[in-house]
C-alpha cells in the first residue's frame, strides 16, 4: 500500500499570514481600542450641545438679532453666524482680497472686513463636502466640524496615552468635550479641524514619522495662523533629531522644509493679491483690531475684570470672566505639564500657542476658544483623573458636560462675540 504525501505551499497574499490579522479582526481591534474614546467624547459633547441648544431656545435672544450676528429663525442657526457667516461666503463665492478703507474712519477700525482674514482649508472642505453629499453649506460645515472633532478626540487620546497611558488618554478626550470654548467644536468654525491636524501632527512628531508630521503641519498652516506654534514645535524636534543623528537627514529635513509652506503660501498669496506683502496683518489690524501687542491688552483685562471694571477694548463681562479663569488655569497647568518631562516639541507647541494668544490684542472673550489648541495642558489633569474609578470620572465629566452648555457654548455665542 502506497501513501502519497501532499505538501501544501502557501500562496503569498492568500491569507492573513502569521502575525497579520484579517480585516474583520483589525476592525474589531480598532473598535475595542478607539470605540470607548469616541463614545466618551460623543456622549459628553452631545450632552453639552443639548444644553446649549436648550439655553438658546429658552432665552430666545437670537430671534431678535441679525442672522449674520448671532441671530436666526432657529436656535441651531446661531452655529453658523459670526465667523461661520464668513466661511459660508468663502465656500460659496471664493476670495476677493482687498484693503478697503472705511470712509472717514479714524479709530481702531479703519478697513472694511474682508474674507481674506479667514484661512482657506475649512471653507474648501465645506465646499467639497457640500458637492459630494448634496448638503447645503451650513450642513456641510457642521458635518466637517463634527467629524473633525472626533478625529481631534482620537488624536488627543493618542498623544496623552503615549505620555501617560490609555486611561489618561480617555480622560483627555473627555476634557476636550467639556473645555471652555468647546462650544465651537460643533459649529461652522475651523477650530475642530485645526485641533485634529495639530494633535495628529504632534503625535507624528512624537513617533518620529517625519513626513506625516510635515504634511499635517503644512495642512494646518492652511487652516489657522496659530500653526506657527506647530511649525516651531516640529522645527525643534527635527533639529534635535538632526543634531542627535537619530533618523538620518532626509526625513527630518524634508519635514522641516515642508511644514511652513501652507502658512507662508497663503500669506504670500494674500499679500500678492492686495499689493501689500503685509496685507493679511494690515487687514487683521485695521478691520478687526487684531494685532500682536506683547500682552498689553491681556494685562489691561486682568487689571479691570477682577475689580468689576469694563474700561478696556471689547468688554464682554461674563465671557471675559470665563476667559480670565481659563488663562489662570493654563498658567497653573503649564508647570505641571513641564514637570512630567514631555518631549521638547510638545512644550514648545504649548508655550508658543499661549504666547500667541495672550500676547495679542483681540476680543478677550474668545481666549477660551483660542486656547483649545493647547490640548497638552489636558495631560496633567487627565493623569489626575485616571486615579479615580471610571464611574466617578465619568460622573465628574458628565456634570461638566451639562454645565458646558452654558460656560462653553452660550457664554461664547450669546454673551460675547465668538
Amino acid at each position: 500500500m502506497t501513501t502519497t504525501m501532499t505538501t501544501v505551499v502557501p500562496v503569498r497574499g492568500s491569507g492573513p499570514g502569521p502575525g497579520r490579522a484579517s480585516l474583520p479582526g483589525r476592525l474589531r481591534g480598532a473598535a475595542r481600542r478607539y470605540g470607548p474614546v469616541l463614545a466618551v467624547y460623543g456622549g459628553l459633547k452631545l450632552a453639552g450641545f443639548a444644553v446649549f441648544m436648550w439655553l438658546l431656545d429658552s432665552a430666545g435672544d437670537f430671534r431678535t438679532r441679525h442672522p449674520r450676528f448671532g441671530g436666526g429663525a432657529h436656535a441651531w442657526d446661531v452655529l453658523a453666524t459670526w465667523d461661520g457667516w464668513w466661511y459660508q461666503q468663502i465656500a460659496a463665492h471664493g476670495y476677493h482680497p482687498a484693503l478697503e478703507p472705511v470712509p472717514g474712519a479714524t479709530g481702531l477700525i479703519t478697513l472694511e472686513g474682508n474674507s481674506a482674514a479667514f484661512f482657506p482649508l475649512y471653507p474648501a472642505a465645506m465646499r467639497l463636502t457640500s458637492e459630494v453629499t448634496g448638503l447645503g453649506l451650513y450642513g456641510a460645515g457642521i458635518l466637517v466640524s463634527v467629524v473633525a472633532s472626533f478625529a481631534a478626540a482620537l488624536g488627543i487620546h493618542a498623544v496623552t496615552a503615549r505620555l501617560v497611558d490609555r486611561r489618561a488618554g480617555l480622560a483627555a478626550a473627555g476634557l476636550w468635550a467639556v473645555w471652555p470654548g468647546s462650544g465651537v467644536e460643533w459649529a461652522v468654525y475651523s477650530d475642530s479641524l485645526y485641533v485634529a491636524l495639530a494633535a495628529w501632527a504632534c503625535h507624528a512628531v512624537l513617533t518620529r514619522r517625519w513626513l506625516t508630521a510635515g504634511l499635517l503641519t503644512y495642512t494646518a498652516g492652511l487652516n489657522r495662523p496659530t500653526a506657527v506654534a506647530l511649525i516651531a514645535a516640529l522645527a525643534v524636534a527635527a533639529l534635535l533629531a538632526l543634531y542627535r543623528r537619530q533618523d538620518g537627514v532626509a526625513r527630518p529635513l524634508t519635514a522641516l522644509l515642508v511644514a511652513p509652506l501652507g502658512l507662508l503660501g497663503y500669506l504670500g498669496w494674500v499679500g500678492h493679491e492686495m499689493g501689500d506683502w503685509g496685507g493679511y496683518f494690515a487687514l487683521q489690524r485695521g478691520a478687526w483690531a487684531h494685532t500682536f501687542d506683547y500682552g498689553r491688552h491681556t494685562a489691561d483685562v486682568f487689571a479691570n475684570v477682577p475689580v468689576g471694571h469694563t474700561d478696556y477694548l471689547s468688554a464682554w463681562p461674563f465671557a471675559d470672566l470665563i476667559g480670565v479663569g481659563v488663562v489662570l488655569l493654563a498658567v497653573l497647568l503649564l508647570p505641571l505639564l513641564v514637570r512630567r518631562r514631555p518631549p521638547a516639541a510638545l512644550v514648545v507647541y504649548t508655550v508658543v500657542t499661549l504666547v500667541l494668544v495672550l500676547g495679542s490684542q483681540q476680543i478677550f472673550a474668545n481666549v477660551s476658544r483660542y486656547l483649545l489648541p493647547a490640548f497638552p495642558l489636558f495631560v496633567p489633569l487627565a493623569a489626575a483623573l485616571r486615579r479615580l474609578s471610571l464611574p466617578l470620572q465619568l460622573t465628574l465629566l458628565g456634570v461638566a458636560a451639562l454645565a458646558s452648555g452654558s460656560y462653553a457654548g452660550y457664554a461664547l455665542f450669546e454673551l460675547g462675540v465668538p
